[in-house]
């Protein structure tokens, strides 16, 4: 998978809403230190696709996301960081989720669980983060997925619906991504949606404990075509 951000292991997803639900529905997002005239508020639009919808993690998916991360460990390790010990108790579940909350409040970062429509299965994460304004409009995507759900092109419908929302919805300029040059999927699934290959960055992030060198992708907004998802 691409870099979760380095915020999944550290600090995983928002709960901006409490309800056992699992729909996406709408939801309304005070925004701070927002250059921009949209400033009140920002409406999330319906983040939902052929196969996946998208929304805020909520502390009811907690035991789902804790199960599927777990069940692929073998499959996601090689592509993040060093998972701590503590990586999936309830405790730092609930620490990461008022840590995205305030993430979202300050337009600094949006991190997605990703379901199946039908059987609402969570299936994986995606996330926008490092969020610049000002004269910058940039921000950087990561995202994973469980082993028994990579190959079925859930991940690219997903990773479009967080394009389209940080272009449409957040009026970005740029968005990028980095990958491990060995990540083929991860490659594979960047180049599909557009995302241009502009270099080698050495030894950018420990991944499972040592220094790896990272492909930099990006996609600018004058790129983006309208997609059939």
């Amino acid at each position: 998978m691409v870099i979760w951000l380095r915020l999944f292991l550290q600090e995983p997803d928002g709960a901006f809403i409490k309800s056992s639900q699992k729909g996406n529905g709408m939801f309304k997002m005070p925004f701070r230190r927002q250059p921009h005239k949209q400033q009140e508020k920002i409406r999330l639009p319906n983040l939902k696709a052929k196969d996946v919808y998208l929304r805020f993690p909520m502390i009811d998916d907690y035991k789902e996301w804790a199960a599927v991360r777990t069940e692929s460990r073998p499959f996601l390790e090689p592509w993040e960081p060093l998972w701590p010990e503590d990586a999936h108790t309830l405790t730092r579940y609930k620490n990461h989720l008022e840590r995205y909350i305030e993430g979202r409040k300050n337009g600094q970062f949006f991190v997605f669980f990703v379901f199946l429509n039908g059987n609402n299965n969570l299936i994986g994460g995606i996330s926008l983060g490092n969020i610049r304004r000002g004269v910058v409009q940039s921000g950087e995507i990561g995202y994973w997925c469980g082993e028994k759900y990579s190959g079925h092109g859930f991940m690219h419908e997903s990773l479009e619906l967080m394009v389209d929302f940080a272009f449409q919805q957040l009026k970005l300029h740029r968005l990028q991504a980095a990958t491990i040059p060995t990540n083929i999927r991860s490659i594979s699934l960047l180049e599909k949606c557009g995302f241009v290959r502009e270099g080698l960055m050495r030894s950018y992030v420990k991944i499972h404990g040592e220094w790896q060198d990272h492909y930099l992708y990006s996609l600018l907004e004058t790129e983006r075509t309208t997609k059939s998802i």
